[in-house]
């Protein structure tokens, strides 16, 4: 390679370097001040959620002829009395019994490690102790803040009722003004960012709705079949352990492991190794339809995320978040593929028709 060559390829380079060192900068200073503005942040993520959820009724209200205003307020009022009655009938009784699933989970964790300390394992006193007084105290933290998490709405914010009103709020907005957001946006965004920013909102728009729709009716299944099972194998906690699983199911991967986990150690602890191995059995059952039969079924196009992206996107969503990060990473890992199939597409080359070596103009002709 001659010298100028080389000048021009470390030239290449340099700037190349400096162009992602500044996109990391900037990807600092985002998260930065993201985490500064979080308690505004949280409820208007919470908001685009309950958004998602209640966005079709609201279009099959709105494409009847009713005014935006009364259909946001209709389907507003409607979602404050469901969840009312999921209050009243579901998350009372589960808060209430939240200390014996806890204490049923450590029980549990006590009898494993009994087992585990004779033969044919027999495994040192010493390291019993360290590994499972750790696991202990990780079970007591993780359910109390998923149980906590399940009674208070999943709010992190120091006031939950502020965060809780915001969002519902920001939800009617939401309903109310949704369909004019994008032409607006248009409007205020010069040049090709005109088109470039509304199309990759609204394709985000359309991956986050699939997402949790489909989430939450797969979560639903699966609580009734296995709490079907729990009820029928006469294991306690039914209710409390089908809320659990849920729940998990909005964590993909670790969720379901977690609560087969719990639900499991409670089998064992008040119904012998025998009811636990079927509990055992029942889980992978319906995780085996979930992941064969009802997904595919009910999220007709999925999130386009491999199986080990999206574990270890919640993997670094709990570490850096806990048990919000872990609710939040797929869907924002969701949205950064969306952006960058967007540009992907920007960046390519002109098709070419395969007939001739001249490129498409994109001109129709008479057939």
């Amino acid at each position: 390679m001659s010298s100028t060559k080389a000048r021009a390829a470390l030239r290449t380079s340099a700037r190349a370097s400096a162009e992602l060192l500044l996109i990391l900068l900037m990807l600092a200073v985002s998260l930065w001040v993201l985490g500064r503005m979080w308690s505004v942040v949280w409820p208007l993520v919470i908001g685009l959620l309950l958004t998602t959820l209640t966005w079709p009724p609201t279009r099959f209200l709105l494409r009847r002829g009713w005014k935006p205003a009364l259909a946001a307020s209709t389907v507003t009022v409607l979602f404050l009395l469901v969840a009312a009655g999921v209050v009243a009938l579901i998350a009372v009784p589960v808060a209430s019994q939240s200390g014996d699933l806890t204490d049923g989970v450590v029980d549990g964790v006590q009898k494993v490690r009994e087992w585990a300390a004779g033969p044919p394992l027999n495994i040192g006193d010493a390291q019993i102790d360290k590994a499972f007084d750790t696991a202990v105290s990780r079970a007591q933290d993780g359910l109390g803040s998923m149980v906590g998490a399940v009674v208070t709405g999943v709010s992190t914010v120091v006031n939950g009722l502020v965060t809780a009103v915001l969002a519902l709020f920001l939800m009617f907005f939401f309903l109310k003004d949704g369909p004019r957001f994008l032409p607006w946006l248009a409007r205020q965004l010069p040049g090709r960012l005109s088109t470039d920013v509304p199309t990759v909102a609204a394709r985000g728009w359309d991956t986050l709705g699939s997402f949790v729709r489909s989430q939450a009716a797969v979560g639903l299944i699966d609580a009734v079949l296995i709490g079907l099972g729990l009820w029928i194998l006469g294991v306690p906690l039914v209710l409390p352990l089908a809320v659990l699983t849920f729940v998990s199911a909005f964590v993909p991967i670790l969720g379901a492991f977690f609560a087969g986990f719990v639900a499991v150690l409670i089998a064992l602890v008040s119904n012998g190794l025998m009811d636990a191995l079927i509990v055992l059995a029942i889980i992978v059952v319906v995780q085996q339809l979930e992941g064969n039969v009802f997904q595919p079924m009910i999220q007709s196009r999925g999130l386009g995320l491999h199986a080990a992206v999206i574990l270890l996107a919640v993997t670094l969503g709990g570490s850096l978040a806990g048990i919000v990060g872990s609710l939040l990473a797929v869907p924002a890992a969701a949205l950064i593929a969306v952006i960058w199939n967007y540009v992907r597409e920007q960046l390519q080359e002109p098709s070419q028709d395969p007939g001739t070596d001249e490129p498409e103009t994109g001109i129709a002709t008479p057939s």
